[in-house]
């Protein structure tokens, strides 16, 4: 079979590669893959930044995924051929004091699929039977290849904001992880602005308000003014920042109010800022990674209720067989969540 794999530590350098069908072992379904998502991080794989020099070259990518159980290992118990899933791709080691006390998604020893071992960008992949989750027949197919990063989304929003009916919330970054963010913040009730910047004009800031958000485009608008004008003065309940930009947590401090609550979900890497006002208006900073099984419980819920629009946010204009175009215009700002038909690879 075929894969999509990072062969060079250098921008681009996807290649097709050949692979064998894996075989299952014990513990073990093999999956056969319907649709595969574009990430934030795969595009990170894609321009090779410096989180991923771990990575044993070449890999198959992808880790956001939907497919069908076709073969299971003799220990497998809670799933039979046929069933639709799809896999919870931080897989915690088991034995770390994290995982003994129910935070395995911050294990000291987690693997991640498409990143440590071959990911979803091929057409059989082998997963652990508890890295699994069943797929209602509610959901169609093609909308359940999304669940992964909306876990990530509900995990911000549900467990680690106090976001709540009435509160005015503020969205920095209109990428998946932030306008999923903003969905689920709605949901929660409160009434939601995304912010962008110049390159996001052309399509994530209209795709924000496709989805029914207020917009801001801090490249242009009177930032202050508008916060002014949303929150009567006082400033923003709630700041999620998803712009993983050096920019988004400095900005975050401007927007929220007085004892108000900061979320960092974006991977910013460095930032410089004085961090008294933080102190002195108690504001409360709260980080958010990856997500759990009730995460992804939750995600698969949200978009069966519409909650989450799946249908209005996925992109299904690209191939794999030209994944560069993709991940191309994922970089550039003029896409926010394709999704392959990895059916295109089959022989």
């Amino acid at each position: 079979m075929r894969g999509l794999a990072k062969v060079r530590r250098s921008h681009g350098a996807m290649e097709f590669v050949d692979r064998s069908r894996p075989s299952p072992a014990a513990d073990e379904a093999l999956v056969e893959v319907d649709y595969a998502g574009l990430c934030g991080s795969d595009a990170g794989i894609y321009e090779f930044e410096s989180a991923f020099e771990r990575m044993d070259l070449p890999t198959v990518i992808g880790h956001e995924y939907s497919g069908r159980v076709v073969e299971v290992g003799e220990n497998v118990t809670k799933f039979d051929v046929g069933d639709r899933v799809v896999e919870r791709p931080i897989r915690g080691c088991g034995d770390c004091y994290q995982c003994e006390i129910g935070e395995s998604n911050v294990c000291q020893n987690a693997v991640i699929t498409g990143v440590d071992h071959d990911g979803a960008y091929e057409q059989f992949v082998a997963v652990p039977e508890d890295a699994l989750h069943p797929v209602p027949d509610s959901v169609e197919q093609q909308h359940a290849a999304m669940v992964e990063p909306t876990s990530i989304a509900a995990r911000a929003v549900i467990e680690n904001s106090r976001v709540t009916a009435g509160d005015r919330v503020l969205v920095e970054g209109p990428g998946p992880i932030g306008l999923l963010t903003a969905q689920i913040a709605d949901a929660q009730g409160g009434t939601v602005v995304v912010s962008g910047v110049g390159q996001d004009a052309q399509y994530r800031l209209p795709l924000a308000e496709e989805l029914g958000f207020e917009t801001l485009n801090v490249a242009e608008a009177d930032v202050e003014a508008r916060r002014e004008a949303v929150t009567d003065g006082v400033g923003y309940d709630v700041v999620f920042d998803t712009t993983g930009h050096p920019s988004g947590l400095p900005s975050a401090v401007d927007e929220v109010r007085k004892g108000g609550q900061i979320v960092l979900v974006g991977q910013t890497g460095e930032t410089t800022m004085p961090y008294s006002p933080l102190v002195r208006s108690e504001i409360d900073l709260q980080c958010s990674y990856a997500s759990m099984y009730d995460d992804f419980d939750r995600s698969l819920r949200l978009i069966d209720s519409g909650d989450v629009d799946a249908e209005t946010f996925i992109d299904d204009r690209f191939s794999l067989l030209d994944a560069d175009e993709a991940f191309e215009a994922f970089v550039a700002g003029e896409t926010c969540k394709p999704v392959f038909d990895v059916s295109a690879l089959y022989d």
